[in-house]
């Protein structure tokens, strides 16, 4: 009698679980051709951002690291510093160098100053010989007057001619000396303007060298994550080298789907969509359609396939569809990019 009765318990449980089963099957294979009908799917699809690569503006040895293995970071942290001791001498090679330039000019100013008195007396000597060379050449007129009317000898007109004669020699004399101090001054000016760009030149070079020193500390250009440490203290880096990625927190995020060109026929910017996330199954993400890639994947790859050559085998190829996510930014700051996703675009 407990026998017949458990039977009829085992048989009325496999009735329920079969019914249960059944039913099961039914509702998932109904969503899941709900689904197909109303949604185009793929699961060939990652979350995306922006990754910022950190890269070093100097070259040298790396004397402190600051930041860990994804570690938040806020904008202007410093991450890594340089060795400082070869830019602080270049620096102040350069200092040196201007300070050098500056001090010539006080004493350009003062060889001009002495330049310009010197021309003020040779103008003023000059002024002197011509005096006296008119006062001579009037003489030498009144002697040749009276040479002609014989009311002197020509020893005395001769006496007088070769006065003249030295007369005009001074103030010739005179007057190149003029020449040759207001070219000397002109030199002197061309010397200080000569400095003057030199000067700026120097000023150039020695913000160059500051901003070499200022580059030795490598921070933060804005608020993100640092992915994985690859440098070490001590270690040489180069000009151009990049330390670090850095991920944008403060950037959007989006989903890069690749659907088969066989779905993307009724695709157009602005079509609603939602997405599935491997890490989170309990929950959806809201998403449009932003942009649709010109060119199918295989296209961007390094060595795209030529079907022209050998034999062809029609594989379905897949385009790229970028998807904006339209969730609140406290719900999508939990994604990270490189995460897997389902993606479904609902159809006209």
């Amino acid at each position: 009698m407990n026998k017949n009765r458990a039977d009829r318990i085992i048989v009325n449980m496999t009735q329920w679980f079969g019914i249960a089963l059944f039913t099961g099957i039914i509702i998932w294979g109904a969503v899941y051709f709900l689904k197909g009908y109303r949604y185009e799917q793929t699961n060939d699809a990652q979350i995306d951002a922006y990754l910022s690569p950190v890269n070093a503006k100097v070259g040298g040895y790396i004397s402190k690291i600051y930041f860990r293995d994804n570690q938040q970071v806020q904008k202007g942290d410093t991450l890594v510093a340089i060795g400082l001791d070869e830019y602080g001498l270049k620096r102040n090679a350069a200092s040196a160098e201007l300070m050098s330039s500056h001090a010539r000019l006080p004493i350009l100013a003062a060889n001009e100053e002495t330049q310009i008195k010197s021309i003020e007396v040779i103008k003023a000597q000059l002024s002197g010989a011509k005096a006296k060379l008119n006062q001579q050449q009037r003489e030498f007129d009144r002697y040749k007057n009276l040479l002609a009317d014989e009311s002197t000898t020509p020893q005395k007109f001769e006496n007088v001619s070769t006065s003249l004669t030295i007369t005009q020699s001074d103030y010739d004399q005179a007057k190149a000396s003029l020449q040759v101090a207001e070219s000397k001054l002109n030199d002197l000016r061309a010397q200080r303007n000569a400095i003057a760009a030199e000067i700026k030149i120097k000023e150039a070079l020695l913000e160059r060298q500051e901003l070499d020193v200022k580059y030795t500390v490598i921070t933060a250009p804005f608020d993100g994550q640092i992915g994985k440490k690859t440098i070490q203290e001590g270690q040489l880096i180069q000009p151009g080298q990049t330390l670090a990625f850095l991920v944008n927190k403060t950037e959007e995020k989006w989903v890069m789907a690749n659907f088969k060109e066989t779905q993307i026929g009724n695709f157009r910017p602005g079509q609603s969509a939602f997405i599935d996330v491997d890490a989170f199954p309990n929950e959806k993400f809201s998403g449009a359609i932003e942009s649709l890639s010109p060119t199918t994947g295989s296209r961007y790859s390094l060595l795209p396939p030529d079907n022209a050559t050998g034999n062809f085998v029609k594989i379905i190829q897949r385009i790229p569809v970028r998807i904006r996510l339209t969730d609140r930014p406290e719900k999508l700051n939990k994604l990270s990019a490189g995460m897997n996703a389902n993606v479904y675009i609902l159809k006209d």
